[in-house]
C-alpha cells in the first residue's frame, strides 16, 4: 500500500477506498500543496440513489473533511443517453421530465454528507445539462470529437465486453464516453476541477477525460477509482432480497435501512466500518476483532452509525431501540414500520395473504402463500399455517395494532383506521 503524505489520499487508502490512481505521486503532491476541487458524477436513473452509491458519497465527504472542495455532478445531460459501461444492453431512454424528477429526489441526500455554500471548501452541486444541452453538434465534432480515436475507444473493457457478447452498442451510447470526457474539461474550465473519482468501472471514461484535457490545453488532470464492492458472499452492494436499499427515506425508512446494515456478513464488518462510518480506525480495529456473539454488537454499531449519517442520530437510535425491543425483549415496539388498514374491512375479515401484500412483506398473494407453506409467516407472533386464514378485529392487540412478521427480522404493524 502506497504511503501517501496528503491527508485525503492517506485517509482513502487506510479506509479501503482506492482501486486505481492515474498518477499517485502527482496527485498526492497536489493535495498536499493546494485546495483541490474534484468531482463524481451521478446518473439520474431513479428517484433515489441506493446503498451501492454510498461509497462515492463518502469519498466526497472525506474530501471536504480534509480541506478540499467536492463537486457532486448530476447527469441531467448524460442521463438523456445513459452510461453503457459494462451493460449487456442499452438503458431505457428517460424523458427530460423523469430525469428532472429523479435529480430532485437524488439531491436531497447529499446535504447529510456535505456542506454546500460559496466558500473555497464548500461543496458544489452542478448539473451537466447546463453545458451539454446547448451544444452545437457540428462545432462539437470539430472542437472535441476530432480528439477521439475510435480504435482506442473500442479497446476499453467497458465497450469490448459488450461487443464480445455480440450485443449491439448504439451510436447514441458510444457518444456517452465523449460527453463524460467533455464534462471533465468543462468542470476544469468553470471550477478548476483537477480530479475525477468514480467506481472502477469508470476508469476508461475518466482516462478519456484526462486525455481530452491534455489535448485541449487543461492543466494535468487526474483519475481515482474505488473498488466495485460486493459482500463476502458475492452479493452486490445496495441490493437486498427485497430489492434496492434506497437512500431516500420515503422509499426506505430508517428502521429497514438500519436492518440492512445490521445483517452485514461477519467477514464484512470491519471493511464496512472503514468505508461507511466516521469512526476512528483504532476503534474500528477493536470492533473488527470481536468474535461470536460480541460481533453482533459491532454490527449494531455499524448499522447505527451508517443510519445516523443518512437519517440523523435520533432516527438511528430509535431504529436501534426498536430492534432491541423487538428481538431482545420480545415486546411490541410501537416504532416498527406501520401501515394503515381499513377498519370496516377488518370487521368482515381480510385474508392473511392480502394483508401481507398490503404490509409490503410480499409482492403478491402467490409469494405470501409460499411464505406460509415455508412456515415463515406469523400473526401477532403466532405461526400461520392456513393460507385461507382471515384476519379480523379480534386480532387487534391491546396496543391497537396487528403485528405481521416474516421470518425473525421483518415486522410490520397494521393500524385500523
Amino acid at each position: 500500500m502506497t504511503a501517501f503524505k496528503s491527508d485525503f489520499l492517506r485517509t482513502l487508502s487506510e479506509r479501503g477506498f482506492i482501486h486505481q490512481v492515474s498518477d499517485e505521486t502527482g496527485l498526492d503532491d497536489l493535495f498536499r500543496n493546494e485546495t483541490v476541487t474534484a468531482y463524481i458524477g451521478f446518473d439520474p436513473t431513479a428517484p433515489s440513489l441506493h446503498a451501492g452509491g454510498l461509497i462515492q458519497i463518502m469519498m466526497l465527504h472525506w474530501m471536504q473533511q480534509t480541506g478540499h472542495r467536492p463537486i457532486a455532478l448530476m447527469g441531467g445531460g448524460t442521463g438523456m443517453i445513459g452510461d453503457p459501461s459494462f451493460k449487456d444492453e442499452a438503458r431505457k431512454l428517460l424523458t427530460p421530465e423523469t430525469i428532472a424528477e429523479n435529480i430532485s429526489g437524488i439531491k436531497r441526500v447529499f446535504s447529510n454528507y456535505l456542506s454546500f455554500g460559496e466558500g473555497p471548501q464548500d461543496a458544489l452541486m452542478v448539473d451537466n445539462a447546463q453545458w451539454l444541452l446547448d451544444i452545437n453538434y457540428v462545432a462539437f465534432l470539430r472542437d472535441v470529437g476530432r480528439h477521439f480515436s475510435v480504435n482506442r475507444m473500442l479497446s476499453f473493457d467497458s465497450v469490448k465486453l459488450r461487443l464480445d457478447r455480440e450485443q449491439s452498442l448504439s451510436f447514441l451510447e458510444f457518444n456517452y464516453m465523449i460527453l463524460q470526457a467533455y464534462d471533465f474539461v468543462e468542470l476544469n474550465k468553470r471550477y478548476g476541477c483537477r480530479l475525477q473519482m468514480g467506481g472502477s468501472d469508470q476508469w476508461g471514461n475518466i482516462v478519456n477525460g484526462i486525455d481530452l484535457g491534455h489535448r485541449m490545453g487543461t492543466p494535468q488532470l487526474y483519475a481515482l477509482t474505488s473498488p466495485l464492492l460486493t459482500t463476502s458472499s458475492g452479493a452486490k452492494m445496495g441490493k437486498s432480497a427485497d430489492g434496492a436499499v434506497w437512500l431516500n427515506p420515503e422509499m426506505l425508512g430508517a428502521y429497514d435501512f438500519w436492518q440492512y446494515w445490521r445483517n452485514t456478513e461477519d467477514a464484512d464488518v470491519e471493511r464496512f466500518l472503514k468505508l461507511y462510518t466516521k469512526l476512528p480506525l483504532d476503534e474500528i480495529a477493536r470492533l473488527g476483532a470481536l468474535q461470536g456473539a460480541e460481533l453482533n454488537e459491532a454490527k449494531k454499531i455499524l448499522a447505527t452509525e451508517v443510519t445516523a449519517m443518512l437519517h440523523g442520530r435520533a432516527a438511528a437510535d430509535e431504529a436501534a431501540e426498536t430492534a432491541r425491543k423487538t428481538f431482545e425483549e420480545g415486546t411490541l415496539a410501537e416504532t416498527l414500520p406501520t401501515v394503515e388498514v381499513d377498519q370496516a374491512a377488518l370487521q368482515d375479515g381480510i385474508g392473511v395473504l392480502t394483508l401481507f401484500v398490503t404490509a409490503g412483506l410480499a409482492s403478491s398473494n402467490g409469494e405470501a402463500r409460499r411464505h406460509v407453506k415455508g412456515g415463515a409467516v406469523r400473526l401477532n407472533d403466532r405461526p400461520v399455517s392456513d393460507e385461507r386464514q382471515a384476519v379480523g378485529l379480534s386480532d387487534v392487540t391491546p396496543e391497537g395494532v396487528i403485528k405481521l412478521s416474516l421470518g425473525k427480522k421483518k415486522h410490520v404493524l397494521l393500524r385500523p383506521v
